[in-house]
């Protein structure tokens, strides 16, 4: 006898399969899941995205090196530039060039989730080719102490270490505060900074090195020039009459351009050397410049 019922069930087994298959078929085309990121703001206001958990860096500047480590991110540094010599464990971490001309080649290479870089000029040159790369570039450009503050805790926070960031930020606050307890105030003293002793790049407005000299207890004699590091005639630098010098310490800074040799700093015996690591890198160490001026200062 026929049975009337197999063309039934053998069609809804049909069906059941075909819907099987279409549900396995759309699982197979979904897109994939979206990994969790954060967002920070760099010192160019841009917002750059990266992933929760960074496992590896590139540093493109000596001071972005030197606070990487500071926040305990030493381990995730993947390459440094030639100049990035501090910590000492800095020296054996891959090389990727200089500051200003880093090889892009090696950077991709090395698959950092991240690049440092202290400059627009070197954001300009490879941003896009390394965004291509899904590579993060952030930058940071501090133009005041609190600016350096703030770079510290924000690295911080991007390495996973927020407590370190902000725990180094207060040791430094609460030495600058001391620093600026023992200065003597009276008439505060009017300071050049030699940057460079035969072109005359001295500091500006802009500079985190002129805040540097005021929280210190002097008055930036060049404060109101334009930009960050300036370069001045021997004409201006003559008629500014400093009562001090700070020479910002390297192999061919060690003593005031010969338009100096009247001021009272020259005749007072009042120029002072501080080591260009430690001046003009605006990181942790930047206090360690600070204090020294300072002492020199109350003199």
């Amino acid at each position: 006898m026929f049975d009337q019922r197999r063309p039934f069930s053998y069609g809804i087994a049909i069906i059941l399969i075909a819907a099987l298959l279409s549900g396995a078929c759309y699982r197979s085309v979904a897109p994939p899941r979206e990994v969790p990121v954060r967002t920070f703001t760099d010192d160019l206001g841009r917002k750059v995205s990266v992933p929760q958990k960074i496992e590896s860096i590139v540093s493109l500047a000596p001071n972005l090196t030197e606070i990487i480590f500071a926040v305990g991110g030493g381990d995730l540094l993947v390459g440094v530039t030639t100049f990035c010599d501090y910590p000492a464990a800095a020296k054996s971490i891959r090389k990727v060039g200089d500051t200003q001309k880093p090889n892009i080649e090696t950077i991709i290479a090395l698959k950092p989730q991240i690049v440092f870089v202290s400059t627009a000029s070197q954001l300009e040159g490879f941003t896009k080719t390394l965004e291509e790369q899904r590579i993060a570039v952030f930058v940071s450009r501090p133009n005041s102490l609190d600016d350096i503050y703030k770079s510290i805790e924000t690295i911080g926070q991007i390495v996973g270490n927020p407590e370190r960031g902000e725990k180094l930020v207060d040791d430094m606050k609460g030495r600058v505060a001391a620093a600026r307890g023992r200065v003597v105030y009276g008439s505060a003293p009017r300071v050049f900074v030699q940057i460079d002793k035969d072109s005359l790049y001295t500091i500006g407005h802009d500079s985190y090195i002129t805040d540097i000299i005021s929280r210190a207890g002097g008055v930036s004699a060049t404060a109101d020039l334009a930009t960050a590091y300036p370069k001045i005639s021997k004409e201006t630098a003559l008629a500014m009459n400093p009562d001090v010098i700070i020479i910002s310490e390297s192999e061919n800074d060690r003593v005031p351009n010969e338009a100096f040799r009247n001021s009272p700093a020259v005749k007072n015996g009042r120029v002072y050397l501080i080591d260009a690591d430690l001046l003009s890198r605006p990181g942790p160490r930047v206090v360690d410049a600070l204090e020294q001026i300072a002492e020199k200062l109350k003199q």
